[in-house]
C-alpha cells in the first residue's frame, strides 16, 4: 500500500508537477486551536526545488491560517492526489517558512518559479524543507476532469495597488481565526 521514500526523486517530482491541485495542512501549537486544511492550485504556482525542498506562491486570500501556523511552529503537510490516471496520494511532511512580499528575499524566492501567473498579488512565498516523503494508493480518490485554472484570484489582484494589498493584509490577514499573528 504505502511507502516512505528517502527523497522526492524524479518519478515523484513528475507526479507532483502533473497535479493541478494540492492541499496544505497546519495546526497551532498546543492542544487548542483549529487545524487548517487549504486547497491550492493554479499552474505555475508550485515548484520542487530539490529532493527535500518545495515552494508555492501564496496569494492574498480571505484567511491566513497557514501563514500564522507556520510562524507559530513551522509544521506542515502538503498532499497531492491523482484525480486522473493511476490512483496515488503523495504527502510531504516538513517545516515551512514564509517569505512575505515585504521581505528583501521575496524577489529571489519569486525567481524560483519559471512560469507563474501574474504575481502582482502574491502575498508570500512558502518554502518547505521536507523531512518525510510518503505515498499511498489513493483508491478512494474519485476520478475528476480538469477543465482549467480559475483566474479570478489573479484578476482580483491585478485590480489592486500595492497600497490596496497592504491595507487588505492589515485588515483581513493580520491574525488567524485563533488570534495568532500572521506577519
Amino acid at each position: 500500500m504505502g511507502k516512505v521514500h528517502p527523497e522526492i526523486d524524479d518519478r515523484l517530482r513528475g507526479f507532483i508537477e502533473e497535479q493541478v491541485v494540492f492541499f496544505v495542512a497546519t495546526a497551532p501549537s498546543g492542544p487548542g486551536g483549529h487545524v487548517n486544511v487549504s486547497p491550492k492550485g493554479m499552474r505555475g504556482t508550485f515548484v520542487v526545488l530539490g529532493p527535500h525542498r518545495v515552494a508555492w506562491l501564496d496569494w492574498h486570500g480571505s484567511g491566513a491560517e497557514t501563514l500564522a501556523h507556520l510562524r507559530d511552529n513551522g509544521r506542515i503537510t502538503v498532499m497531492f492526489c491523482a484525480f486522473t490516471g493511476p490512483p496515488k496520494i503523495v504527502r510531504l511532511y516538513g517545516r515551512g517558512e514564509v517569505t512575505p512580499r515585504t521581505d528583501p528575499r521575496f524577489a529571489a524566492r519569486l525567481a524560483d518559479f519559471p512560469d507563474p501567473p501574474d504575481p502582482h498579488a502574491v502575498r508570500s512565498v512558502v518554502t518547505v524543507d521536507v523531512e518525510r516523503v510518503s505515498d499511498s494508493c489513493g483508491y478512494g480518490v474519485p476520478l475528476l476532469d480538469y477543465r482549467g485554472d480559475r483566474d479570478l484570484l489573479v484578476q482580483w489582484g491585478t485590480r489592486r495597488t500595492e497600497d490596496d494589498l497592504a491595507d487588505y493584509r492589515a485588515r483581513k490577514n493580520s491574525a488567524s481565526i485563533d488570534g495568532l499573528p500572521v506577519f
